[in-house]
């Protein structure tokens, strides 16, 4: 099987009760109504949820990453300070960290593809996913400051990526982590 085929019945479908979300899941579905996830569909489903989104982060990785290749080669580069220039590397190496981690998936998949060792694969890919978030995110970070200490004069250019950065550990990483918390307090144990 490969990354881009599903398995037979391994997608919900929607019942009539709600709309499907883009993650195939009923929004307004009776939670009761549904009948549990066996091991391997809840395998599958994770799967399936990892491809799309890796494929987001994948995209957004590349582009900034070849834009980051492209900057060494402008006319403008020769006059970078050190300072600038030593945040540049840094946030050449911080993406194409991001963009092997992100990536890292479709390698394992691969090479792990028919030995039936698909929960390790999802574990394996969530992790590294999670780690090429990070990573995307200190890059996009860097690469900010690369720009904005070139343009914007004084310490104001550090303070916009604090802020940005903040942004990102909060959209990123404190609402979900809030959510999850909040989602395990249900009494009914209803959610994925």
């Amino acid at each position: 099987m490969t990354m881009t085929e599903q398995p037979a019945g391994s997608q919900e479908r929607d019942t009539g009760a709600g709309a499907a979300c883009a993650c195939g899941h009923g929004i307004g579905d009776d939670p009761v109504a549904e009948r549990p996830e066996t091991a391997r569909e809840r395998v599958n489903r994770r799967w399936n949820e990892i491809l799309q989104e890796t494929r987001v982060a994948q995209t957004g990785v590349q582009i900034l990453f070849g834009f980051l290749l492209s900057v060494a080669f402008t006319p403008l580069f020769r006059d970078l300070a050190t300072f600038d220039r030593v945040v540049y590397v840094l946030t050449v190496v911080l993406g194409a960290a991001a963009t092997g981690s992100l990536i890292a998936p479709v390698s394992i998949h691969r090479f792990l593809s028919g030995q039936r060792m698909k929960d390790e694969v999802v574990e394996a890919a969530s992790r590294l996913m999670m780690c090429g978030m990070v990573l995307l995110a200190l890059t996009i970070g860097c690469t900010l400051l690369l720009i904005l200490h070139v343009v914007v004069p004084g310490l104001l250019a550090e303070v916009l990526v604090g802020g940005v950065m903040l942004w990102f550990a909060l959209c990123w990483y404190a609402l979900p982590l809030w959510l999850r918390r909040r989602g395990a307090g249900r009494p009914d144990g209803h959610g994925r």
